[in-house]
């Protein structure tokens, strides 16, 4: 995707999900203060705000971040 095309950047981000926590809970299988941990260490991506007292995860992010476990697993594995 070129940022620079509108179209596409508008394309974009309608695909884009917000997750809401229970749903990053069940796709990542941690509990809410590990994952907050792992986000204070920058090693999970971090929530936006939504408002007041609402956050949420953005879809890709989180399936980036599964990928990678994923691959990283895979790479250790093969050791």
């Amino acid at each position: 995707m070129t940022e620079s095309n509108p179209t596409n950047l508008v394309n974009h981000l309608q695909s884009e999900r917000i997750l809401r926590w229970p749903e990053v809970k069940h796709r990542v299988g941690y509990s809410r203060s590990h994952t907050h941990n792992l986000i204070a260490e920058g090693k999970f991506p971090a929530p936006i705000k939504l408002g007041g007292r609402a956050s949420g995860w953005v879809e890709s992010e989180i399936s980036e971040w599964i990928e990678s476990r994923i691959d990283i697993s895979r790479r250790e594995g093969s050791l």
